[in-house]
């Protein structure tokens, strides 16, 4: 099983010091999360993997003025694998080595708006289809009395399994999709509403200085000199 994402917000302190007492995901290959991202805030995530393994990471900010946020993706020993300044999605796919990658969040520009952000995280090659295997061999004997073959099943299982992975983790991103383009919608209503409210305030006033002035016009001045 793959080692917990572990969630530790970080603000303004050492990147590569995780502070005690961080939450912990429930162990899975395929771990998503949505959270909120004050402004002028940083937020990182470690997560611990094995040499030749494959970690992928996607993420979408879902709300937010601007919908846009830094993004820093760091390797065990520190280096910078990716960085994303300013984006609203993103996804990157990285071959991994033994330790602790980090990945940040920043929203330290921003000094009004919060962000509702949106990350999967994807992990391949951490073990356990090859730990699996070995299960059902200890428990499937006398194959070649039963005329079959071990090989096949496998595969077979192999390959449900993952077009199962990968319609969950399709269904997962259309929700993200959808909950982002929800927000945009509701944002511009908003808008539209405000600013026909200001145009028909400005049409009330020209109105009535329009009348005014043509009033004016037509006013008998004589009367005023007698």
């Amino acid at each position: 099983m793959a080692p917990p994402l572990l969630l530790v917000p970080l603000g303004c302190l050492a990147l590569l010091l995780p502070p005690p007492g961080a939450a912990e995901f429930s162990p899975s290959l395929d771990s998503d999360f949505t959270f909120t991202l004050p402004a002028g805030r940083k937020e990182c995530f470690y997560q611990p993997m094995r040499k030749d393994a494959s970690l992928e990471l996607e993420y979408q900010v879902l709300d937010g003025a601007g919908l846009d946020v830094d993004f820093h993706l760091l390797s065990p020993k520190g280096e910078t694998l990716v960085f994303d300044e300013r984006k609203s999605d993103g996804v990157h796919t990285v071959e991994t080595e033994d330790g602790d990658y980090m990945f940040c969040f920043d929203n330290t520009f921003s000094t009004i708006s919060e962000k509702v952000i949106f990350f999967e995280l994807i992990l391949d090659n951490m073990g356990e289809d090859g730990q699996d295997e070995e299960d059902w061999k200890k428990y499937v004997t006398g194959t070649d009395l039963l005329d079959m073959k071990l090989e096949d099943i496998l595969e077979s299982i192999n390959s449900v399994k993952a077009r199962l992975s990968k319609s969950v983790q399709i269904q997962t991103l259309l929700r993200a999709f959808e909950a982002r383009d929800r927000n945009i919608q509701e944002s511009n209503f908003d808008r539209v509403n405000f600013w026909s409210m200001v145009n028909l305030g400005v049409m009330v006033v020209v109105s009535a200085v329009q009348v005014y002035m043509l009033k004016s016009l037509f006013e008998d001045k004589r009367k005023s000199r007698t």
